[in-house]
């Protein structure tokens, strides 16, 4: 599969580099090397590679600042990072910014990278059938898990629970951001002590937002497999096909069929919404976590309904009415946790 396949490697210890390199060629490979950030974005804009490897302790340009670059001018292009740090803040970084494995040196098997590199090509492959990198964790079709190097990872995560806890930690977005005249905030408190609430979301071209959010600590021993399969689907999902669609529950049924063929994923509580500022509706879809909606007209409820991962859940979405000036969603049921989301339309001066 790696036969005629173009690989840019950006790495800045000629040693490593070179047994990369070698490797890869020994594979059919057609490799390009850089020695710095700079130079790779220099090898980027002469040709664009199926894909790329790098380092993220570069000088001149920080391989973070490297990826981040990469990521915005070419999101087209798959990236796998292989790193001496095993920094959980590192790692979730480097993941916000579309990295699609990461790799710890030095690499024990070299069969290793192969692995990766065949699992981020397979799933970059399947985008004509809406799975991205989702694909990585599961074969659907198949109903098999296809990565056994990403199986590897979560084994290690459910070992280290502390490691987990910053890798979750470090994947939450924002505090604040905007689209329009409307603002979105919110606030979490949670203690030190037990898996965290992740919350994600994704503003769209058509001015809705789009968000989730996960108590892990309610998965048990697989709660960070998978609030990490919810979250890689739930961005696949809306780049795919989320534009087509008016509702969640699409996203809900691909991911419970995730759930019950990844082999090590658990029932879960978590809440769905979309948040339309056209007409400041707010449309919820409970999945164990219950809610209420409070604005100047007054307070709204919603119902916690089965976790999501029970096969028998229906996890049906309720409509919700914002006031002119806004309103906050506040979570209930997320264990020792508190978290309030605030949609707020932005004053006028």
């Amino acid at each position: 599969m790696l036969e005629d396949k173009d690989v840019l490697i950006v790495e800045d210890d000629p040693v490593f580099r070179t047994m990369l390199s070698g490797f890869l060629i020994s594979q059919g490979c057609r490799v390009r090397e850089a020695e710095n950030g700079l130079e790779g974005l220099q090898a980027l804009r002469n040709d664009m590679p199926d894909i790329l490897l790098c380092d993220l302790a570069m000088p001149i340009l920080t391989g973070m600042e490297f990826v981040e670059e990469v990521s915005l001018h070419y999101p087209m292009v798959p990236i796998i990072v292989i790193s001496g740090t095993g920094d959980m803040s590192d790692v979730a970084a480097a993941l916000r910014h579309g990295v699609k494995d990461f790799l710890i040196k030095p690499l024990d098997n070299i069969m290793v990278l192969k692995s990766a590199i065949m699992s981020v090509l397979k799933s970059e492959d399947s985008v004509t059938e809406n799975l991205g990198f989702s694909s990585q964790w599961v074969n659907i079709e198949e109903e098999t898990v296809v990565d056994e190097e990403l199986e590897w990872h979560i084994e290690e995560l459910k070992v280290n629970p502390r490691a987990a806890r910053e890798l979750l930690i470090g994947l939450m977005p924002e505090t604040q951001s905007s689209l329009g005249d409307w603002q979105l905030n919110y606030c979490i408190l949670q203690a030190t002590d037990v898996q965290p609430v992740l919350l994600d979301y994704t503003w769209l071209i058509d001015g809705r937002l789009a968000f989730y959010l996960v108590d892990s600590a309610t998965g048990g021993d697989n709660g960070t497999a998978t609030t990490l399969l919810i979250r890689a689907f739930f961005n696949d999902y809306l780049r795919t096909r989320m534009g087509d669609q008016s509702s969640i529950s699409g996203l809900i049924k691909l991911i419970e069929k995730g759930m019950r063929h990844s082999g090590y994923a658990s029932p879960i509580k978590a809440i769905f919404g979309i948040f339309d500022v056209t007409d400041r509706t707010l449309n919820i879809a409970s999945a164990g976590l219950s809610a209420r909606l409070q604005t100047s007209d007054g307070e709204q409820v919603v119902t916690a309904q089965p976790w999501l991962g029970n096969q028998a859940s229906s996890n049906d979405s309720v409509s919700l009415k914002l006031s002119d000036s806004g309103g906050r969603l506040s979570l209930s049921e997320t264990g020792s946790a508190s978290f309030s989301l605030t949609f707020k339309r932005k004053t006028k001066n």
